[in-house]
């Protein structure tokens, strides 16, 4: 009942501003267990997925989402609350990791639609990068759900970061088929097996997204940029004491 009252109150309106577009929407079943493995590209995909499906969708959402202050703090609270999304703190990654684990085989063994983003954080740049095998190859081989990829579409430029007004614009959706991976039962525990099948995942996400493919993880390209960033303040901020030294 919460559900489907709080996606008629944000989903709606989401709907009416942005009109969002779907593909694909015939390869989610009816019913049963099924794992939507999706690009990440905005935090909004989180809002936009759900309210074009006609099924309830449960995605792991980071424990920071429940307990930021503020009105907006308080709405993002109250929206992934309302519509099931399951908090996991992150302060500890291997803790997270298996409570993300089991809250997703939890999902399934309910015959629920379970989401998940292999790349583990958004993308820094509007460009795919590699799944990270542990949660999405574990939870697939544990339950024996099928997996379908998923590609969100322009969600990064509704509200790029620094700004605070959301851009009125069409973001897209596509789905692909459901992909089998029985041939891997009772081999969850494989790294290499594991490792396949996020690779194949993540080779469907990039057909369906067209995104730039970047074999490494996200979170490391986010490090890179951080560094990056700091060392060009720095070296700026050392021009500049340089320049305003007088000569002796």
């Amino acid at each position: 009942m919460l559900y489907g009252t709080m996606k008629l109150a944000i989903g709606g309106p989401l709907k009416v501003a942005f009109r969002p577009w779907v593909e694909g929407l015939e390869n989610i079943p009816d019913d049963g267990p099924a794992i939507l493995a999706s690009n990440h590209l905005s935090f909004s995909d989180s809002f936009f997925l759900p309210t074009m499906l006609h099924r309830k969708v449960t995605f792991i959402a980071k424990a920071e989402y429940f307990t930021t202050p503020g009105v907006k703090g308080r709405l993002t609270a109250a929206f992934f609350k309302g519509v099931g999304q399951l908090p996991v703190d992150r302060s500890g990654a291997r803790g997270a990791g298996e409570a993300a684990i089991k809250s997703g085989i939890e999902v399934l063994k309910r015959g629920e639609l379970f989401g998940i983003y292999p790349e583990g954080t958004r993308s820094p740049d509007g460009r795919l990068y590699r799944g990270k095998p542990g949660g999405l190859g574990r939870v697939a081989l544990a339950t024996g759900a099928p997996v379908i990829p998923v590609a969100m579409i322009d969600t990064e430029k509704i509200q790029p970061p620094g700004k605070v007004m959301p851009k009125l614009m069409r973001p897209g959706i596509r789905i692909g088929k459901p992909l089998d991976f029985s041939r891997y039962q009772g081999m969850d525990h494989d790294r290499f097996v594991l490792r396949a099948l996020t690779d194949e995942v993540m080779y469907e996400i990039m057909k369906l997204s067209g995104q730039e493919y970047v074999d490494m993880y996200a979170t490391a390209a986010k490090r890179q940029l951080a560094d990056a960033a700091k060392a060009a303040k720095e070296s700026a901020q050392a021009g500049t004491g340089t320049a305003g030294d007088k000569p002796e």
